[in-house]
């Protein structure tokens, strides 16, 4: 009888072990997630990855998605969480750095919400900003495009100066080739595509036969352009061999629909840190493409073993 007894107690403690370890697991609820996009999610990039992040968080979690576009404005981004709310939405990603102020100004009228945003300042408890750590991409990036230089000089048209991985560029190129030269130019302009074809015309004009277009909302035109001119790029953001294997040497890729589901995995387990957090190549967000046929097999197999000792060590191969 009191064997009886001891296993009774047993697997009764057996159970709620195991329920407990199963509760751990799954701290919070992931039904209903929302997405604002500064533009539209049809634009083959930025807000297209944001869009495909979400969709991997559907298949992971059978979440019902909704997304507000355009939503530009400290007011509309008022307006579409407040809708988000009443859906009973309780994760919303802002998918830009203009989220990170909309979402700090807001956060505290919706306690139960989680806001999470890219590239910004988060500074409340339930908003977490989201950053790639693009410096390291953009190296690798700089020493395939001065490798396969054959002018001995290569360009960037660039986005903004405080960019990470446009001196990380530099620095790469640096590293792979001394004497490389870098012409850049600063469209100052995310989307202003007409710009970068002039500032591309500019380097092209001074040598540049390998460019990298750091801006996600022109380097697609920039890409066709060199194409037409028999030239070389560097692809950004996405994997844009698509546009041509001979053309795009490689892509610095960001893998934002992964990113995505990690911050959802995180918010699950009740893991997910507010403020800001960051983001690099041995979070598996951040990668290289497969190499273009244009490009070496020595040199990729050496670049390869770079990328693994960074993700090993946290150290680029100039330091």
């Amino acid at each position: 009888m009191i064997k009886r007894i001891v296993i009774v107690i047993l697997g009764v403690f057996l159970l709620t072990g195991f329920a407990g370890c199963s509760w751990g697991k799954e701290v919070n609820k992931l039904e209903k997630i929302g997405l604002l996009v500064p533009d539209t999610i049809s634009d083959q990039v930025w807000g297209t990855k944001g869009y495909k992040g979400m969709l991997k968080i559907q298949d992971e979690y059978g979440a019902e998605i909704f997304y507000k576009e355009n939503i530009n404005s400290q007011a509309l981004a008022e307006r579409a969480v407040e809708e988000f709310y009443h859906k009973g939405v309780n994760v919303v990603f802002g998918h830009g750095n203009e989220y990170a102020d909309y979402f700090n100004k807001l956060a505290s009228d919706y306690p139960d919400m989680h806001f999470v945003s890219f590239n910004g300042n988060a500074n409340e408890k339930n908003t977490t900003s989201l950053k790639f750590e693009a410096h390291a991409m953009g190296f690798f990036g700089g020493m395939t495009a001065a490798h396969s230089s054959k002018t001995g000089t290569i360009g960037i048209v660039a986005t903004y100066r405080w960019q990470p991985e446009v001196k990380g560029f530099v620095e790469g190129a640096k590293f792979e080739r001394k004497n490389i030269r870098v012409e850049i130019e600063y469209v100052e302009n995310w989307d202003d595509s007409d710009k970068a074809l002039q500032l591309l015309d500019k380097v092209t004009a001074k040598g540049a036969d390998v460019v990298y277009p750091a801006g996600d909302g022109y380097n697609v035109p920039v890409i066709e352009r060199l194409k037409a001119k028999d030239l070389h790029a560097i692809g950004y953001v996405s994997n844009q061999s698509d546009l041509g294997e001979e053309t795009v040497l490689t892509s610095t890729v960001q893998h934002v629909d992964k990113l995505y589901l990690l911050v959802a995995d995180q918010f699950v387990k009740g893991k997910l840190k507010s403020g800001n957090l960051h983001f690099d190549f041995a979070d598996g967000v951040i990668s290289l493409s497969p190499f273009s046929p244009e490009v070496d097999e020595d040199f990729t197999n050496e670049i390869k073993g770079y990328i693994d000792q960074y993700i090993e060590t946290g150290k680029l191969p100039n330091k």
